[in-house]
């Protein structure tokens, strides 16, 4: 169930386009939109204006949530306003956390210029620290579309692959979606010594999406099991996105370790850099502070 969403914002267009599947998404789910400038403190802004000593950033941070919020209230969604100070990535985390938030929903695109930027990077300091999972939506030239038709979860049988199961699945039952099962065999990450055993990787593959396949039909949604072998896992999952029609890609930020394969933080990355798609990446519930 998701009932607080977290939205930080730049004030970029790119932050702007991907609002619209937010709310698409906090409306379905009735959820609480909570919109979030950080006034980044690296960066100088008191000056005078008009003889009162004001902090720029933050006026400006106080436009950028407002105008999203009367945004909000048109479609009916219920938004909260907040300008911080700190460390973006920090600040979003820690904001996170403090709210119980269910969801940070990101745009991957944020302000260009000297002054600061909401942007991969910083998108992605946030999924390596958030212990809720991240919502990275790409703008592009049409809204992502929602409800979501085709759910994407790649798995290697990790822990946090199996979190991100039960989220993708809870995700697609409200929308009546289906969920794709995906396990990519990385030859490019095992090397070329292992080609002679990938037959063993696949047989393994197929036992792992097997497992999460089951997990997701618990949830009441109906399932499709896939193994792929590709010279990279986020070259599969993007692959297997453009073959399926898929609407949103899940996965861990974190994955089994070793030769054999995994869906493991870069991969993670490289997805939310390059999927076409809205990409849910999932933490697993207890991992321990870093």
């Amino acid at each position: 169930m998701i009932d607080q969403i977290l939205f930080p914002t730049d004030g970029g267009e790119g932050a702007r386009e991907s609002f619209e599947h937010v709310l698409d998404l906090a409306a379905d789910h009735a959820a609480t939109v909570r919109l979030l400038n950080v006034a980044d403190t690296t960066h100088d802004s008191v000056t005078r204006i008009g003889g009162e000593v004001v902090d720029v950033l933050e006026r400006e941070g106080k436009s950028f949530v407002d105008d999203l919020a009367d945004r909000a209230a048109d479609r009916g969604v219920s938004a909260t306003t907040h300008v911080a100070q700190g460390g973006v990535e920090e600040t979003i985390v820690a904001y996170a956390a403090e709210h119980d938030v269910d969801l940070i929903a990101m745009s991957t695109r944020g302000r260009t210029g000297l002054d600061r930027l909401l942007l991969g990077s910083t998108t992605e300091r946030v999924l390596r620290q958030s212990d809720v999972p991240v919502l990275s939506v790409r703008p592009a030239d049409a809204t992502p579309r929602y409800p979501y038709r085709n759910v994407l979860v790649a798995t290697d049988g990790s822990d946090h692959a199996d979190a991100a199961v039960e989220r993708a699945a809870a995700l697609a039952a409200a929308t009546d979606a289906t969920v794709h099962v995906l396990s990519v065999v990385d030859v490019g990450a095992v090397g070329s010594e292992a080609y002679s055993g990938v037959d063993a990787l696949i047989d393994d593959a197929e036992e792992t999406v097997a497992a999460a396949s089951a997990a997701a039909a618990a949830e009441g949604v109906e399932t499709v099991e896939a193994v792929e072998v590709a010279a990279s896992a986020a070259g599969g999952i993007r692959s297997y996105v453009a073959d399926h029609d898929v609407d949103l890609v899940a996965l861990g930020t974190r994955g089994r370790t070793g030769v054999e394969r995994y869906v493991l933080g870069s991969v993670a990355e490289r997805t939310v850099r390059t999927a076409p798609v809205p990409v849910l990446t999932v933490p697993r519930p207890d991992r321990p502070s870093e």
